[in-house]
């Protein structure tokens, strides 16, 4: 678990250097699966989130773990998140760290924002979000998407 963190933390430092211009480039042709995450996230100028989610592709369904850190936001929200995901060829695809731009709010129950990430195998995902708590989110993050 440290050595991951440190990884993470490594590969987020690289990653926010370049992440925007790279998350946020339209995914090409289409979809190959589709995606679904639940997260608590906590952010004051630093950011962590933690959740778990689900990965439908080819017909099954895969329960999967998420982690992060990040800069920028301030506040805590649940976050619910849902979208495609482009680029995956193998399900071990999915599975490791990903830069993440996101932008987004919540206010009591009522939030909205988008969640943008890519990986180093060429998968990438575009999420909608629903949040709710008190929070502005802007800013990067690194996150680790594992199986369970």
């Amino acid at each position: 678990m440290f050595a991951r963190l440190i990884s993470l933390s490594f590969a987020l430092t690289i990653l926010l250097a370049v992440a925007p211009a790279q998350a946020q480039k339209r995914p090409i042709g289409k979809p190959s699966a589709t995606i679904a995450i639940q997260q608590l996230q906590i952010a004051f100028v630093g950011s962590a989130a933690i959740g778990g989610g689900t990965l439908n592709y080819e017909g099954h369904s895969y329960p999967l773990s998420v982690k992060g850190l990040g800069v920028g936001g301030i506040g805590a929200s649940q976050l619910s998140a849902s979208g495609v995901v482009y680029g995956l060829h193998d399900r071990a695809d999915l599975a490791g760290v990903y830069a993440q731009i996101r932008a987004g709010w919540a206010l009591g129950d009522e939030g909205a924002g988008t969640l943008w990430l890519k990986n180093d195998k060429g998968v990438s995902m575009v999420l909608k979000t629903h949040r709710r708590g008190l929070q502005l989110a802007l800013g990067a993050d690194g996150v680790i998407i594992d199986f369970k």
